[in-house]
């Protein structure tokens, strides 16, 4: 039975939903951390933001990098310099037209420390690559210079948690500095946000579409047509299912338990797309017991992965330890190759990492509908069988995101957001922890590795560094990458052309049957 709060919500929704033929109510299942592009940020915010912010350029849909606010990115024949040609007749929300003085002072803003722009350590030398100097020879034209060829330069730019490198008029910031809200020159114009409760956007009408046919990633085809689009904070899950039934929210994530069901309304149309994004369990080798490699091996081979992943998935989704996304076609049979199931393996080297019964904390969250707390409870039940003491600790998302971002845990269920190149991939849990510490992985060979993908362009090349890169993460066990993401998605039968990608929701090109 449903709760009397759950009640209110699910009548306030449907209340709401009666206000115009032209909205579409999206459930969110957390609240969005800020609206301050590639900052505060995490998945959900992401989502929310790429509909309303662009940058100089953006991933396509199958992962390469195109021009978005550019019309023409040329690269030096030494890989050094890259030129950016501004598309004509772009404005802001405001009114305001783009020209190269506005990239120039979002990148000084990125590039200042105190922005805290999530990317700033993948532009300033800090992990490789060094952008030395950024100018503009025209209010058509940006010049930027690297210190070093790279091949994952443009990728950096495009990346969805550096917030698409987002190009923002300046009146974004308040009169002393600091943040104010998103002006952007995306499909949607941000509204307002009340916190804990809803993010409201409205449709751009002077929005310029990058050229391109359909829906292409973040380029091609993106002219909004829907007035009004309201994402609503609806964290439990059973009352996003009944939003949907009843028609008080238009389109959500749905668990995928919950998938057979919703496929039986007629009414609720249900994909279920799958996409570069990782589930994973984090060991923190910085933790006395799990700085031996025989004890991380040990609780590797204690899980069966194919019924963890089963159970976690409700059978729509196959073990998977590798970085590299099933749709790459860096996705060899190297890549393949997984983690293996062996009990009597695990009894042998838990003896032989002198482990003494001592508690092991994984911490877990209940956000729906990330299969964290799922994964949790299988892997303690199997990690428990082979006699190692695990205790769950359910943590409020944002206060997870926070002990992971500090290293402060020993094992945690976790999940990545997607990274399309396999080299980002890698990086995105590889790293000097000293430096920063969600890291998760510091193998200094590794690390050689993953900067020598940076600057390879051969991909043959690239295949023998990924997969070799795949063996070693296998046998240093930092982490168990379970599966890809799949995401399911149930929407109102009203809604045509939704088109979700990476596990995020565009706005554009959707419409709504009166």
């Amino acid at each position: 039975m449903l709760s009397t709060r759950t009640l209110l919500l699910l009548s306030s929704l449907l209340t709401a939903s009666t206000a115009m033929a032209s909205e579409v109510k999206v459930a969110l299942t957390a609240d969005i951390l800020s609206t301050n592009p590639g900052v505060t940020r995490d998945d959900n915010t992401d989502g929310v933001m790429l509909n309303i912010v662009e940058g100089l350029v953006g991933y396509g849909e199958g992962g390469t990098v195109k021009p978005l606010l550019a019309k023409s990115v040329d690269i030096s024949k030494d890989g050094l310099v890259y030129t950016f040609k501004l598309r004509s007749g772009i404005t802001f929300h405001n009114g305001a037209a783009l020209t190269s003085a506005d990239v120039l002072w979002n990148w000084t803003r990125y590039t200042n420390p105190a922005t805290k722009w999530r990317c700033l350590p993948d532009v300033d030398g800090t992990n490789g690559v060094k952008v030395t100097s950024v100018e503009a020879p025209d209010t058509d034209t940006v010049v930027m210079h690297i210190d070093k060829p790279n091949a994952l330069f443009l990728d950096t730019l495009a990346r969805t948690d550096c917030g698409g490198t987002a190009i923002l008029n300046s009146a974004s910031l308040n009169a002393d500095g600091s943040w104010n809200k998103p002006i952007g020159t995306g499909p949607f114009v941000f509204v307002d946000w009340k916190k804990g409760q809803s993010i409201s956007l409205k449709k751009f009408d002077h929005y310029v579409s990058p050229e391109g046919t359909g829906f292409d990633g973040y380029v091609g085809n993106k002219v909004p047509k829907v007035d009004t689009v309201t994402f609503v904070e609806v964290p439990d899950a059973s009352t996003v299912k009944a939003a949907l039934l009843s028609g008080g929210v238009d389109v959500a994530q749905a668990l995928t338990s919950d998938v057979a069901e919703l496929k039986t309304d007629k009414g609720i149309v249900v994909i279920t797309p799958s996409d570069a994004s990782k589930h994973a369990i984090l060991f923190q080798t910085k933790d006395p017991l799990f700085s031996d490699v025989k004890f991380r091996q040990a609780i590797v081979a204690a899980l069966d992965l194919n019924q963890l992943v089963g159970f976690a998935s409700d059978g729509l989704s196959s073990p998977s330890s590798s970085a590299v996304f099933a749709a790459s076609p860096y996705n060899d049979a190297v890549q393949k190759s997984t983690f293996q199931y062996d009990p009597q393996k695990a009894k042998q080297l838990l003896a032989e990492s002198g482990y003494k019964g001592q508690p092991i904390k994984l911490i877990a969250n209940k956000r729906a509908p990330m299969p964290s707390s799922q994964v949790a409870l299988v892997a303690q039940s199997m990690l428990q069988a082979a006699g190692i003491n695990v205790e769950i600790e359910i943590l409020e998302w944002a206060t997870q995101l926070e002990k992971y971002n500090s290293g402060d845990y020993q094992m945690m269920s976790f999940s990545y957001s997607s990274r399309l190149d396999p080299a980002l991939s890698f990086e995105q849990f590889a790293g000097d922890k000293t430096k920063q510490p969600r890291k998760v992985w510091d193998n200094a060979k590794a690390l050689a590795l993953i900067d020598q993908a940076k600057v390879v362009t051969d991909p043959q090349q690239r295949q023998q560094i990924f997969d070799q890169l795949h063996q070693m993460m296998l046998a240093d066990a930092p982490l168990i990458i379970l599966y890809n993401g799949l995401t399911a998605w149930a929407y109102r039968d009203r809604v045509e052309n939704f088109k979700p990608w990476e596990g995020k929701p565009r706005l554009w090109g959707m419409t709504v049957n009166q």
